[in-house]
């Protein structure tokens, strides 16, 4: 048994990805994730970034680039994570968790998704507190996403919040004060 397994067994975290899972597989429901999964994948991102660089004056600009640093330390540190701690995915390891979407690589901690979507948010709100309305509510999606398809385990996800909040809150302190201005 490997140290994941020993995990996932200790915890009940299984337990949780399929019963998520299951909850997913409902026709509705299962269409809404996929979609919200998929604008995860970096379009959702990508078309936010570009509307603050391009309709945001010189605040947006400086929050389109802040959001592209955080998103290239946020790539660099899940691929260097995903590599060393090689985590199997749950739909891989575990017969009865059905994956419902396609995953982008092999390996499941931490959820890459979640972590650009927690960082992406953060960042957004601190610039544009009124973007919270839309940015939360949809880096929630995101995540519950990821596990209810079967692609990550809840604990997964939860790194990911933690790792994406020490980016953006670590980012947002070495912030040039200029910028505020």
């Amino acid at each position: 048994m490997t140290t994941w397994q020993r995990l996932e067994a200790g915890n009940g975290e299984r337990r949780l990805c399929l019963a998520l899972n299951r909850w997913a597989a409902r026709r509705a429901l299962m269409r809404l994730l996929r979609i919200v999964s998929r604008l995860g994948d970096g379009v959702f991102w990508y078309v936010l970034i570009g509307a603050l660089a391009l309709f945001g004056g010189m605040r947006g600009a400086h929050a389109a680039l802040h959001m592209s640093l955080v998103g290239i330390v946020s790539t660099t540190l899940y691929r260097v994570l995903k590599r060393w701690t090689r985590r199997p995915r749950p739909f891989r390891t575990h017969a009865d968790i059905t994956a419902y979407i396609a995953p982008l690589d092999e390996f499941s901690f931490p959820s890459g998704h979640t972590l650009h979507a927690v960082g992406f948010t953060l960042v957004a709100v601190a610039w544009f507190p009124w973007l919270a309305a839309l940015l939360v509510p949809f880096a929630l999606l995101v995540a519950l996403s990821r596990v209810a398809l079967g692609v990550h385990y809840p604990s997964d996800v939860l790194a990911a919040t933690l790792i994406g909040f020490l980016l953006a809150g670590t980012s947002m302190y070495l912030l040039p004060a200029s910028w505020l201005a």
